[in-house]
């Protein structure tokens, strides 16, 4: 933790160093409330929908746990989350908390570790609508490249436990943490039987991308970007998946530091560039407000 607050405050102060803060804050404070409303209205939706997917997943492993019971673990995790290492820490929060309530730790694990494997992979799919949407990005052979390892890696994770049994000498098979690895492999592994439910939650977790692209869009219009759709299509699938790595706290400073190269291309100011990237951070957060008040209501419970 202590090392991602000093990653996080290194960029942030890096960053500074080059951008006029004050134009950021003042461009932040001047944005247009009519399309934060819409923004922070899109927030909740795509918030529904990913408990909406989490929750066919929990059903077809055989979790017995109710839609409002899961959607209160989904957002108090997501609170907690905010606290912890942006991308892993609300899904550990989320696999800590089911599993208290179920009698299968390594079902419970399986279904957060699917969850955020088909999120990953549907920014990968939103990332080759970029490149075709954006004409330039179709002539770099890298973008596709990165698009192949990563579709690659997502669909290798459903056979893990059968690296694991490979890589693993049979005779430690049995040792505590190779047994649990094994068990959580093979419960990710079981969700290969489950294509139709793979499909449902896939189709709503590219549903989920579009909302968190279009919120990108939004944004920037009230802040006075004249930014095409089509490039937001082509660099938000790469923002989102700055936003998942554990390097930063809540999603500030590596992830704005790529957003600011990102939109340097097509003309943005470092300062407006900024000013989109911390809204985009924060309206997240915001999203995160009913599971403080989920949170806060069950510590009065307990006390």
């Amino acid at each position: 933790m202590l090392l991602r607050l000093a990653i996080t405050a290194i960029i942030l102060a890096i960053l500074a160093m080059g951008i006029d803060m004050g134009d950021s804050a003042r461009a932040i404070a001047a944005i247009d409330l009519r399309y934060l409303a819409l923004v922070l209205g899109l927030v909740a939706i795509d918030r529904a929908v990913m408990i909406l997917r989490w929750v066919l997943l929990l059903r077809a492993s055989g979790i017995n746990i109710s839609t409002r019971d899961a959607a209160r673990l989904f957002l108090v995790s997501s609170f907690v989350g905010s606290f912890l290492p942006a991308g892993v820490g609300a899904d550990a929060a989320r696999a800590y908390g089911l599993s208290r309530e179920t009698t299968s730790g390594s079902e419970a694990l399986a279904s957060v570790a699917v969850d955020r494997i088909l999120g990953v992979f549907s920014i990968v799919v939103m990332s080759m609508v970029g490149v075709i949407a954006w004409a330039p990005a179709r002539e770099d052979w890298r973008i596709a490249a990165a698009i192949l390892g990563l579709t690659i890696a997502c669909s290798a994770v459903f056979w893990a436990g059968d690296w694991l049994r490979w890589a693993i000498p049979d005779a430690h098979h049995q040792h505590s943490i190779a047994r649990r690895a094994l068990r959580i492999s093979d419960a990710v592994g079981r969700y290969r039987g489950r294509s139709s439910v793979l499909a449902h939650v896939m189709a709503w977790s590219i549903v989920v991308q579009v909302l968190r692209i279009t919120q990108a869009y939004f944004l920037g219009l009230g802040l006075g970007l004249t930014v095409p759709y089509s490039y937001y299509l082509l660099f938000m699938p790469l923002g989102l998946l700055m936003l998942l790595l554990p390097i930063s706290i809540s999603g500030f400073g590596a992830p704005q530091a790529g957003f600011v190269w990102m939109l340097r291309p097509v003309g943005v100011p470092d300062a407006q560039s900024f000013a989109l990237s911390t809204l985009i951070v924060l309206t997240g957060l915001a999203g995160n407000i009913p599971g403080l008040w989920l949170w806060l209501r069950q510590r009065r419970e307990i006390l």
